[in-house]
């Protein structure tokens, strides 16, 4: 007898297929295991410990660390299901915090998001899910995943105001065939109600707000604690090289940025560039910051170079829309061609590839800003 395709893709019936889903203590991860369970699956939570439990982390609304473990192991004993924490600190601070250090001091504007999906979360995780021989690794990301002969393809969630595919854009093909994203069809509202009615104690929950290793959303203070050398003086300049001020460090500065150049003139002043070998900020208007063309590195692509031939959409940052544009691969780099206007393209920030199909706006792959 055939067996029918499960609810995941896989032809196995749920009660022979287990599952790894990774829980950070929220309502979305947590609804997910509770779905899973729901649906007879063979449920392993796993909870990633990135973070030190200091009073500063404590009191904020940050995932991995101090009460979202302990919320993760009450839904997981609410749902009777097997709950691991792996301690990944280490791993989270020289994958994650310092490659986000490292990157403001190139004046580069970081996206560490990414950089934890890309390591810690599916990459160690993928391997612990691998070794205990779970047949799909789950998370509560809304984004959208259509598995099919084995093959996933990830989309945009149907839920447009918190769509995470921007920030998955790194996920390997072999990660993706693996990963399974349940709330991709769903709005939040329709998680919480699940959430509720599965009767679990962060129905309620708020959103996480900041990144996690940055509780109260002051990044400078998180570079002042690891680079404390960071801070020099330096010259602000115009687009013709004439000085106009001085600033107190390179890292209180981001491309676009309006606010706290502290120079008084006619026209409002954006920061154009950053110029990070000169220890120089450079300064024009919001029409200096228009551009048009844009070199990529290090990219992921997702599916064969043919498909880049015809035109794609992309999204130069995480708020930002879908922009029409062409890709064109050269010997030692990547270019991208804007065919919309756009302003305040910062390097450090994802490039991610779309294409819209009938089943949405299909992602595929991405790579890095630099210049």
């Amino acid at each position: 007898m055939k067996i029918k395709m499960n609810s995941i893709g896989l032809n196995k019936n749920p009660k022979d297929t287990t599952v790894v889903v990774a829980m950070s203590g929220g309502v979305d991860s947590s609804t997910v295991a509770g779905l899973m369970k729901m649906e007879g699956y063979n449920v392993i939570g796993i909870t990633l410990k990135l973070s030190d439990d200091n009073q500063q982390v404590a009191k904020s609304k940050v995932c991995c660390a101090g009460q979202d473990i302990i919320d993760a192991k009450r839904v997981a004993h609410k749902l009777n299901i097997e709950h691991k924490v792996l301690y990944y600190q280490s791993k989270f601070k020289s994958g994650v915090i310092d490659n986000f250090v490292d990157s403001y001091l190139k004046g580069e504007t970081p996206i560490p998001c990414v950089q934890c999906n890309k390591t810690v979360k599916f990459n160690d995780l993928f391997e612990e899910a691998k070794s205990l021989k779970a047949d799909a690794l789950i998370t509560g990301h809304y984004v959208k995943s259509i598995t099919k002969d084995n093959k996933t393809d990830m989309y945009r969630a149907t839920d447009e105001n918190r769509d995470q595919s921007y920030f998955l854009f790194n996920t390997t093909r072999e990660q993706l065939d693996y990963l399974r994203f349940p709330l991709g069809g769903l709005l939040k509202s329709e998680t919480r109600d699940i959430a509720k009615k599965l009767d679990l104690n962060v129905a309620d929950k708020p959103d996480s707000q900041d990144i996690c290793f940055v509780p109260d959303g002051n990044y400078v203070s998180v570079i002042e604690k690891f680079r404390p050398e960071a801070f020099k003086k330096g010259n602000i300049k115009n687009l013709n090289g004439d000085v106009l001020g001085v600033h107190d460090g390179i890292v209180n500065f981001t491309i676009g940025q309006r606010k706290g150049i502290k120079i008084a003139a006619k026209e409002p002043l954006y920061v154009i560039d950053i110029n990070a070998d000169k220890n120089e900020i450079i300064v024009g208007q919001k029409n200096d910051l228009l551009k048009k063309e844009i070199i990529l590195k290090d990219l992921n692509l997702l599916e064969d170079k043919e498909v880049f031939e015809d035109e794609i959409l992309v999204k130069v940052r995480s708020t930002g829309k879908l922009l029409r544009s062409k890709l064109s691969f050269k010997e030692d780099k990547s270019v991208l061609n804007l065919l919309e206007d756009e302003h305040g393209i910062s390097p450090g920030q994802a490039c991610v590839f779309y294409k819209k199909d009938i089943n949405g706006y299909k992602v595929l792959g991405g790579g890095w800003i630099t210049k």
